[in-house]
């Protein structure tokens, strides 16, 4: 490790692309002093928090009838979570700059900006997951009413953990953390480092699921809003800190660095704003803005969204414009940039305060459909209603108009320059956006969690038809066309990270055709048959990730089998075919299977929906279980079509191929073979008159 480590430092300046040059950093400024700014922060942000949670924590006990935990509790909670959410950030925008704001070496190894990132990263992780492991007595603390001793001792503690959705969800969170903190130190090369800035984001998830937005009416919007919501922030305000972190070092690509996150930082302001109106909305109404203590935390939030976009103007004006001149002008840039990161931190205390603050009571009681499913169904899932009662999902249905989008401007650039894309390429890959924006927003997606028969069309079309569609536009093959190459001895840019993604070890792994045929058919097989659905039915996050495992164990495998781009592991047309004929045997057994079981999966939940429509909810699950037996089959002839014309492609590129060698040697392959048979027919003529 030592040597690796002095290798990863010394080699650092080695490979720059830039004519700029690294220097020492400010006067009297340090790494001290770089820790002692990421300190204020937390203590911003802890005072904030303490200080506003603490107006209206009293209150909330009283709604909850629930006794005052005491002091330690009730400022130590919101203290301890803010500082815990401050390194939070800041181990994400570290990790986030070693992945994609600075370039490692030509070998592959960190430069000295990543390295350190990742060392920083390490070190806010440790912190991330103290404070996430101290957050679980304090919560226990909070919703018994009993004092922190009494909460932490280890009788008291373990028993009531599993009970407390909040305080599990802050011991996973500590898991999570720690595990990132122990990889970050191991990692030397960047190409571990995107899946590091996975975990990291992963990190806040079990959070985001619970709170105010994980309940109530409209629970389903107010989640995933503040999925957006909180990375946004997490990118904009921890990316902050790495680049004023890779700056107050002297650290290369000053330049490049302060304009790639720029361009992030804009997208994450519009993401947090957009957001942050959709959770705020969800929660109260116009009215209660100025009337309700939640309401005003909200504005005061709103304000400081403002005045941080006001930072963020300035900066790409003024000092981002001075950078690109003159890669050593940092003073200016560094300045603004500790401004923003304070308020950034106060901000991030507002949130917290604002997560301890009881929202305004609903005008009208939720019945219980809104409670679970997060709003009412009108009535049985007719035609119409299926088609038109649209309730626009957030994740998925964002991620399809932002993934058609991003495919018709790659369109776009390669028709400007004169380059053909083939028509059906972009069909395809647009249909599927759209299937994938039917069954994930419209009337099919509203029903598909109250019913199984419908959650199982929701599932076929997720798994089965949009990964068919998209594989056969060809994504990656016309990024790689429309993105322009780095060039020799330049820093890699989106289209290297591509390239480095598709040539992976983990994507190598996943892409051979047996483990990417097990982790499609093992999914259908492990979900509904080993008990997960039926344990997780009613959780809003439980169908969010099941989404996300149809479609991309779906494309996962019709890449291997059908795709237009290369697959690190290709194969033959007739070796397509076979694996996937070897799979069809299982799709039908487990639709037959659905067909004739005698018990009903997640009956718990659906008897509490109680839908007058479905009187028999085994004979509903019989009808998912047919169309899991016959949908499952329609793909298939699309998937048979394209083999076909790869297959004759393949078939007519040789033959010309052939025809090329052919016209280079005037055919001496044809010359050969036919002076084989004329001397095998010499030497038959001659034994013949013997």
């Amino acid at each position: 490790m030592a040597n690796a480590e002095s290798a990863a430092m010394s080699a650092g300046s080695l490979d720059s692309a830039e004519s700029e040059t690294p220097d020492q950093p400010i006067d009297g400024q340090s790494r001290l002093g770089l820790a002692a700014v990421a300190g204020m922060a937390a203590l911003i942000a802890a005072l904030v928090a303490a200080g506003l949670a603490s107006l209206s924590a009293t209150d909330a006990l009283v709604l909850l009838g629930i006794p005052d935990p005491g002091v330690a509790t009730r400022y130590g909670l919101p203290a301890v979570q803010s500082v815990g959410y401050v390194a939070a950030v800041v181990a994400i925008g570290c990790a986030l700059l070693a992945a994609f704001l600075v370039p490692p070496q030509s070998s592959g190894v960190l430069d000295v900006g990543g390295y350190r990132a990742m060392r920083v990263c390490g070190g806010a992780a440790a912190i991330w997951a103290a404070c996430a492991f101290l957050m679980v007595p304090l919560t226990l603390s909070d919703v018994s009413g009993a004092g922190f001793l009494e909460a932490v001792r280890p009788e008291n503690l373990w028993p009531s953990l599993p009970r407390v959705d909040t305080a599990l969800a802050w011991a996973w969170t500590g898991v999570f953390a720690a595990a990132l903190a122990m990889l970050s130190r191991a990692v030397l090369r960047w190409s571990w480092t995107p899946a590091l800035l996975a975990l990291s984001l992963f990190t806040l998830m079990p959070l985001v699921l619970t709170g105010h937005s994980a309940s109530g009416g409209s629970h389903d919007v107010a989640t995933n809003s503040l999925f957006w919501h909180i990375v946004g922030a997490s990118l904009w305000m921890g990316g902050l800190f790495a680049v004023l972190m890779h700056a107050w070092h002297g650290g290369e690509h000053r330049a490049l660095v302060v304009r790639r996150y720029s361009l992030l930082a804009g997208i994450s302001f519009a993401a947090v704003g957009l957001s942050g109106i959709v959770n705020a909305f969800v929660r109260i109404e116009l009215g209660d803005l100025l009337s309700d203590a939640y309401g005003r935390i909200v504005l005061v939030k709103a304000v400081a969204l403002v005045v941080l976009g006001v930072f963020g103007w300035t900066q790409r004006r003024r000092v981002v414009g001075v950078l690109h001149r003159d890669g050593r002008a940092r003073t200016p840039f560094v300045t603004l940039a500790i401004a923003e990161f304070f308020i950034l931190a106060a901000t991030f205390g507002l949130a917290v305060a604002l997560g301890r603050t009881p929202p305004p009571a609903p005008s009208s009681v939720p019945t219980l459909m809104e409670v679970e499913l997060g709003y009412n169904l009108e009535g049985s899932p007719t035609f119409a209603r299926l088609m038109l009662d649209w309730r626009f999902d957030l994740i998925f249905g964002t991620l399809a108009i932002v993934l058609a989008v991003l495919y018709a401007f790659g369109v776009r650039k390669l028709n400007a320059r004169g380059d053909a894309w083939p028509i059906g390429r972009t069909i395809a890959w647009l249909s599927g956006c759209v299937v994938l924006l039917i069954a994930t927003s419209s009337g099919i997606a509203r029903y598909a969690p109250a019913m199984f028969s419908v959650h199982m069309g929701s599932h076929m079309l997720l798994s089965m038809l949009v990964p068919v569609l998209l594989v056969l536009g060809g994504p990656v093959t016309l990024a790689l066309r429309a993105l322009k190459p780095a060039g020799k001895g330049s820093v890699p840019g989106p289209r290297e990270w591509i390239l480095a993604a598709v040539n992976s070890p983990v994507s190598r792994f996943l892409t051979q055709p047996v483990i990417a045929a097990i982790l499609f058919v093992a999914g259908f097989y492990g979900l509904y048959f080993g008990g997960i659905f039926d344990a997780y039915v009613g959780s809003h996050a439980a169908h969010i990730l099941m989404n996300l495992h149809f479609l991309l164990s779906g494309y996962l495998f019709y890449w291997v089998v059908i795709g237009v781009d290369q697959s690190p592991h290709p194969m033959q047309p007739l070796a397509k075919l076979g694996v996937l004929w070897a799979t069809l045997p299982f799709h039908a057994f487990f639709g037959i299977a659905l067909m004739n079981m005698e018990t009903v999966m997640g009956g718990w939940f659906y008897q509490q929906l109680n839908l007058p429509w479905v009187p028999d909810l085994l004979a509903d699950q019989r009808v998912g279980g047919g169309l899991a037996w016959g949908t499952g089959e329609m793909p298939l002839i699309i998937v048979m079509l394209a083999l076909l014309v790869q297959w004759s492609r393949t078939d007519r590129r040789f033959a010309r191929r052939m025809d090329r060698v052919a016209d280079k040697d005037d055919d001496a392959a044809l010359a050969a073979y036919n002076a084989m048979f004329a001397e095998l027919a010499r030497k038959e003529a001659e034994r013949q008159g013997r």
